[in-house]
């Protein structure tokens, strides 16, 4: 995966950075797999407390690989498939729903602890559809951004439109998609898409990530639990799981280490979260 994709630890942050940098950090086939292996293997990675995703080079993410498109023009793409050549429409999904493309992008939202996007360069397509499934998002105010798919006769299919519909307005969400109209990171923080603007993105994410590592871990993926469950859930889930997840919490360890290092005025020790071992993913390379 290191001609894809990159992670270093340190202090329970996990430093990703995609590494095509020679073609924009663009998606092929090798990109999306490393993401998805990349993703997988953080889910239980011991230790874990955020996530930075961020590109190296010129671009946070160009999309996709436009040999995809040239195969397109030819004809060469199976009735059915994905216009990122994924699985057949019904079949080789993950339980929430995703093919293997969406699941490039959904499983950083399936990460159980906060991730934060750094985007600097450009996010067209499936690069903006990926930054997307972050928890924040930190832009540099010349960022170039865009729901791309229109421009190529296409529509969002990596899961945009799941994610796109809890961040703006329903007509602002038509407008970028009908338009495919390139926006700035300052227009993606006036319209909710960005968390911050920021000179130095992945620098201002790091240091973010670093901040959320230091608070309780059970703490923050109960956070991350909750939160998840709020696009969609009912209010009664909600309410319920907030209860569950309260109950849980009062009175452990952590729970108990986060007062008393509040009270002393001293930085906290806390112990690991268990980790979960997920289901495997349906699909494979190819």
């Amino acid at each position: 995966m290191n001609d894809r994709v990159t992670v270093t630890m340190e202090g329970g942050v996990a430093d990703v950075r995609l590494t095509r940098a020679d073609k924009m950090n663009a998606l092929d086939n090798a990109m999306f797999e490393a993401l998805i292996q990349t993703g997988e293997r953080l889910k239980r990675e011991p230790g874990l407390r955020a996530v930075v995703l961020s590109g190296d080079g010129r671009a946070f993410c160009a999309g996709l690989d436009t040999s995809n498109f040239a195969a397109m023009a030819s004809g060469g793409r199976s009735s059915g498939q994905s216009s990122a050549g994924g699985a057949l429409v019904t079949a080789n999904r993950t339980a929430g729903g995703s093919n293997r493309a969406q699941h490039a992008v959904m499983v950083w939202r399936e990460i159980p602890v906060p991730v934060i996007a750094a985007v600097h360069g450009v996010a067209y397509g499936g690069g903006y559809q990926l930054q997307l499934s972050a928890d924040l998002r930190f832009i540099a105010p010349d960022a170039k951004l865009s729901v791309f798919e229109i421009r190529w006769g296409l529509v969002p299919d990596m899961a945009g439109m799941a994610l796109l519909r809890g961040l703006v307005r329903d007509d602002v969400a038509r407008d970028l998609t009908y338009s495919g109209r390139i926006f700035s990171g300052e227009e993606a923080l006036a319209m909710g898409l960005a968390t911050r603007v920021c000179d130095d993105p992945r620098a201002e994410a790091l240091a973010y990530a670093r901040d959320v590592a230091a608070k309780n871990p059970h703490a923050i993926r109960a956070a991350k639990r909750l939160l998840n469950l709020a696009v969609e859930g009912s209010q009664q889930e909600i309410l319920i799981e907030e209860s569950r997840e309260q109950t849980e919490l009062i009175g452990s360890p952590n729970q108990v280490e986060a007062v008393k290092a509040n009270m002393e005025k001293r930085a906290a020790n806390f112990a690991e979260a268990e980790v979960e071992t997920p289901a495997p993913v349906p699909f494979a390379a190819g």
